[in-house]
C-alpha cells in the first residue's frame, strides 16, 4: 500500500507537470500569433495613413489610471465643443419639418457621411451566401426544452478560392413553441484556449452562491417569454484586427488586397453578417422574422448599434457599452477617443478615412456624430446600456452614450415617436424607458447581465 500510494503521488505530480507544460505551450504559441497579428496590423495601418497622406497621429490617452495621460475623467473639461451636427437640417442649411423630408433628403445625406468617413462602404458584388444547418438538436436550457440548430451560412468564394468564408450561427428557439417566436439575436465573442472571462463581465444577469440558486441566464430569461436566441459569431467571418483586412469577408471581395480609404471596416462586415443571419431567419418558420433584436457588448455593442442604423429588418437594439465608435458623442472629452480607434489596435473597425480625425483633423471636423448613427435607428427602439464607473471603469463614458441617445430625440419626435424624456443624466439605475429610445446604466462591471430584466420589459412593448 505505501508503494501503490508512493507511486499515485509521482503519476499525479507527472500528469500536473504534463497539463501545465501543456498550457503554457498553448499560452507561447497564443502570444507568438498575436505578435504576428500586431505586427501585420500595423503594417496595414502604416499602409492606410500612406494612403490619406499622413505623416503622424495624435496619440490617443491611456486607460490605466496611472498613467500619466490618463483618459480624462473631469466632466467640467469633457465638453469642448461647441455645437453638434444638427440631424434635422440639411446640407443646404434648410430645416427638415416632416417625415418626407428626412426620409427622402436627410437621412441619406447622413448615411452618405457615415458610409464615407466613419464605417466604410459596402461593396455591391458581394457574392451569394448558402445556409446549411450542421446540427438540430433537442436539449434542455435549464428548465426549458429548445431546439438549437447549429448552422453556417457559406459564401461563394468562385471567384477568389484561396479564401473561405463561413458565417457561424446558432439558434435556439423553444421546444413546445406552436407558431414563431421573437428571436433575440446576440453577437458572441470567441476567445483563445484557457482563457476565460472575469466574472464582472459575463453576459448573465447575476451570479450564483453556494447558498443560492443561479440566477437565470439571458437566454433563459428569453425563454421564460416563449422567446429564441441566437448567438453569431462575427470573427469566423471577419477576423477582429488589422491583419485580417485582407482575409475574411473583406479579403474576399477585395482578392487579398488592402483596403482604399472607403473601403468597409470590421464593423460594417460585421452588420453585413448580421443581414445574412435575417435573411435566413426569414425562412425559418420557427421565427418570427418580424420580431428579431439584436444585442452586443463593447466592440459587439458598436456592432449592434450600427446594425440596427444600417438593417432595417432588425426590430429592437440593445446596445451595451458600446463606447466610442458606438453611442458615445465622438466630439466629447471623456474616456475613450477617436485617436484610439484611429490607431493600429482599433482602426480596422472603421473605414481608413476615419484616421483623419485624429490628425491632421480634429472630432470637430467629423460631418456627423454618434448621434445621428442612434437617429438612423427610428422610428425603432433602442435601449442603451452602460456599467457603473466604478466597476466597469470611465473609458466607455456613460453619459457620452447618453448623451448619444439624448441628441437623437428630435428625429423619433418627427417621426411619431417618442425621445428619452429629458437632457439630465439620470442617477444609477434609473431606468429611462418611457420612450423609444431608453437608457439605463446598472451597478455592475461590463457586462449587460444586469439590464437585460429592464430591456425585456421595454421590449415587451413593441413584442407582445
Amino acid at each position: 500500500m505505501e508503494k501503490t500510494g508512493y507511486f499515485l503521488i509521482i503519476y499525479a505530480l507527472m500528469s500536473l507537470t504534463a497539463v501545465a507544460q501543456e498550457q503554457d505551450s498553448t499560452r507561447r504559441a497564443f502570444l507568438a500569433a498575436q505578435a504576428i497579428i500586431q505586427k501585420e496590423s500595423a503594417a496595414d495601418h502604416a499602409q492606410m495613413l500612406e494612403q490619406l497622406h499622413i505623416t503622424s497621429l495624435r496619440p490617443g490617452p491611456s486607460g490605466n489610471p496611472d498613467a500619466p495621460n490618463y483618459a480624462n475623467i473631469d466632466e467640467s473639461q469633457a465638453t469642448p465643443y461647441t455645437s453638434l451636427p444638427d440631424p434635422l437640417t440639411l446640407k443646404n442649411g434648410k430645416k427638415v419639418t416632416t417625415a418626407k423630408q428626412w426620409w427622402n433628403e436627410r437621412r441619406p445625406e447622413i448615411v452618405e457621411d457615415f458610409d464615407r468617413e466613419i464605417y466604410g462602404r459596402v461593396p455591391k458584388n458581394i457574392p451569394k451566401v448558402t445556409w446549411k444547418i450542421i446540427s438540430e438538436t433537442r436539449e434542455m436550457n435549464g428548465d426549458f426544452p429548445v431546439i438549437t440548430k447549429n448552422l453556417v451560412g457559406h459564401v461563394d468564394n468562385s471567384s477568389y478560392p484561396s479564401i473561405n468564408v463561413d458565417i457561424e450561427l446558432i439558434l435556439s428557439t423553444p421546444a413546445n413553441a406552436t407558431s414563431a417566436v421573437p428571436v433575440m439575436m446576440s453577437y458572441g465573442f470567441r476567445f483563445p484556449p484557457g482563457f476565460r472571462m472575469p466574472a464582472s463581465t459575463t453576459a448573465t444577469s447575476g451570479t450564483a452562491t453556494q447558498a443560492t440558486k443561479p440566477e437565470p441566464t439571458w437566454q433563459q430569461q428569453l425563454l421564460a417569454k416563449g422567446w429564441g436566441y441566437a448567438i453569431l459569431y462575427p470573427t469566423s467571418y471577419q477576423p477582429d484586427n488589422g491583419a485580417g483586412l485582407t482575409k475574411g469577408i473583406i479579403g474576399l471581395i477585395n482578392k487579398g488586397q488592402p483596403r482604399k480609404p472607403d473601403d468597409w471596416g470590421a464593423l460594417r462586415a460585421w452588420v453585413w453578417g448580421a443581414s445574412r443571419a435575417m435573411d435566413y431567419f426569414e425562412t425559418d418558420k420557427a421565427v418570427n422574422a418580424k420580431k428579431v433584436g439584436i444585442e452586443g457588448l463593447s466592440r459587439y455593442g458598436k456592432a449592434a448599434i450600427v446594425t440596427m442604423a444600417y438593417e432595417p429588418r432588425i426590430a429592437i437594439a440593445f446596445v451595451g457599452s458600446s463606447g466610442e465608435g458606438g453611442v458615445k458623442i465622438h466630439r466629447r472629452k471623456f474616456g475613450e477617443q477617436v485617436e484610439n480607434i484611429a490607431s493600429s489596435g482599433g482602426y480596422h473597425w472603421m473605414a481608413g478615412n476615419f484616421i483623419k480625425y485624429a490628425g491632421p483633423l480634429t472630432p470637430n471636423d467629423l460631418p456627423v456624430d454618434a448621434h445621428e448613427l442612434v437617429a438612423l435607428c427610428a422610428p425603432r427602439p433602442v435601449f442603451i446600456s452602460s456599467g457603473s464607473p466604478k466597476v466597469e471603469g470611465y473609458w466607455v463614458d456613460a453619459k457620452g452614450m447618453f448623451l448619444g441617445g439624448a441628441y437623437a430625440g428630435p428625429v423619433y419626435k418627427l417621426l411619431g415617436k417618442k425621445d428619452l424624456g429629458t437632457m439630465e443624466f439620470p442617477p444609477m439605475e434609473t431606468a429611462l424607458v418611457d420612450g423609444d429610445i431608453a437608457f439605463r446604466q446598472h451597478s455592475g462591471g461590463h457586462t449587460t447581465g444586469p439590464n437585460w430584466p429592464t430591456f425585456l420589459k421595454f421590449a415587451d412593448r413593441y413584442f407582445n
